[in-house]
């Protein structure tokens, strides 16, 4: 039964319809009926017949592997990322989608020198809304005792959204009135937040909303030969002026009006009244703040501004302090005559530095006096206002020193401990 069974799995036997008596016409009847049903299935177009080998197979499903999948996958999402950054930058170079950008001069970031160089006029479209001009006005008095108002003009660049500028601090110091005109025309009395006199860095502040603030870029990475933009108040009547060149030098060391600074050189056109204003990179990037100009008939294309590394710390600092930190003084105000033009001035036989008034109280119970001449500090001799500085930053604030001054013809040494400077 078992082998019958093995034999019944492996070839099945075909059954045909018997009659109970009637053999012959029972197989003649089911052959016409099996002939009937065959015509049928074949009008209905689903009998398929025996198959001869020349009938059309099923067609088998194609399956892709994990491998194809993984990597048809990958490549999808490479393409829609890519399609993704590029229309955001795209939306971004049109202004599109775009609300007033929030800028911070005490939390930044000096941007790297990365992406697509800009033309000169996208870089001017960039920031021609952050540079401002500024007109100050100071009261003094002449020898007849008679007050006059002095007018002073110069530039500035919106660093933070919240309206602080920065500028040089020779623009605005000894102000009593500072007025910012904004690229749009608008008109704004402006506070000074703090000044570095040492670096020729002030801050001040603007009361004023949708503020457009520039970019810090990084003024380590420049090179000599790099495009940069000026763009300020030239004269202190045309601003919003602009002018090319290129990085002429870096590092240059100069003495400014008694300070020594560190400076970008720069033959993009500067005139008076650009003090203050921004130098922009190739990339839009806020690099420097001009400074200074040498001046005189034979002199062209020199141009100067404080790196932006040096500026946007000391910012930050006149932002959250009032003055920058850490740096030690004498406690004295003093006139620089190193020149025999200004001691003339003074009615001074000397040249050299003169205490003009002492304001500290460290300075006071020392025994300095108004009208010292200032010979010695330390072992470092004075003969300037910028030799004063520079061996000042030798020391902090606590430190005890010893000052030699020149005082009715003879020199007195006196020890003084330093305090704080706060401008």
């Amino acid at each position: 039964m078992d082998n019958w069974d093995k034999n019944y799995e492996n070839n099945p036997p075909n059954f045909i319809m018997v009659s109970d008596g009637n053999g012959n016409q029972n197989a003649q009847e089911a052959q016409a009926d099996q002939a009937r049903t065959e015509q049928t299935q074949s009008e209905h177009g689903f009998y398929q017949g025996p198959d001869t080998g020349n009938e059309k197979k099923k067609k088998e499903p194609k399956y892709i592997t994990r491998k194809a999948f993984v990597i048809t996958l990958i490549c999808c999402m490479i393409a829609t990322s890519g399609l993704t950054i590029a229309g955001y930058n795209l939306a971004s170079q049109m202004g599109m989608g775009s609300t007033t950008k929030t800028v911070s001069a005490t939390n930044y970031t000096l941007a790297k020198a990365t992406g697509s160089e800009k033309s000169v006029e996208e870089i001017i479209a960039q920031n021609e809304n952050a540079v401002v001009e500024i007109r100050t006005e100071s009261v003094s008095s002449d020898s007849w005792m008679q007050n006059y108002v002095t007018e002073g003009a110069g530039s500035g660049v919106i660093i933070d959204t919240k309206g602080y500028i920065l500028t040089c601090a020779h623009v605005v110091e000894n102000s009593n009135k500072i007025t910012v005109k904004l690229k749009d025309g608008t008109e704004c009395e402006a506070e000074i937040v703090g000044m570095d006199s040492q670096n020729d860095i002030a801050v001040i502040q603007i009361n004023a909303k949708n503020l457009t603030a520039a970019t810090y870029g990084d003024s380590s990475e420049l090179s000599v030969g790099d495009l940069v933009v000026a763009i300020g108040n030239p004269l202190g009547e045309l601003g919003g002026s602009a002018t090319t060149g290129i990085i002429s030098a870096l590092d240059r060391e100069l003495t400014v009006d008694g300070k020594n600074l560190t400076l970008l050189q720069t033959d993009a056109s500067i005139n008076p009244g650009n003090s203050g204003g921004g130098l922009f990179d190739q990339y839009g990037n806020l690099i420097g703040i001009v400074v200074a100009k040498s001046s005189g008939s034979d002199v062209e294309g020199l141009g100067f501004a404080i790196p932006i590394n040096t500026a946007a710390e000391i910012a930050k600092e006149l932002i959250e302090n009032g003055h920058v930190t850490g740096r030690a003084a004498i406690g004295v105000n003093v006139i620089d005559a190193s020149d025999a033009e200004t001691a003339m001035q003074y009615g001074l036989r000397t040249t050299g530095v003169y205490i003009q008034e002492v304001t500290g109280d460290n300075a006071k119970e020392a025994g300095l006096q108004s009208g010292d001449m200032i010979y010695y500090l330390g072992d470092t001799q004075i003969e300037s206002t910028a030799d004063l500085t520079s061996a000042l930053s030798e020391y902090e604030p606590g430190d005890k020193v010893t000052i030699t001054v020149i005082r009715d013809n003879q020199t007195v040494d006196i020890e003084v401990e330093l305090t704080e400077a706060t401008s």
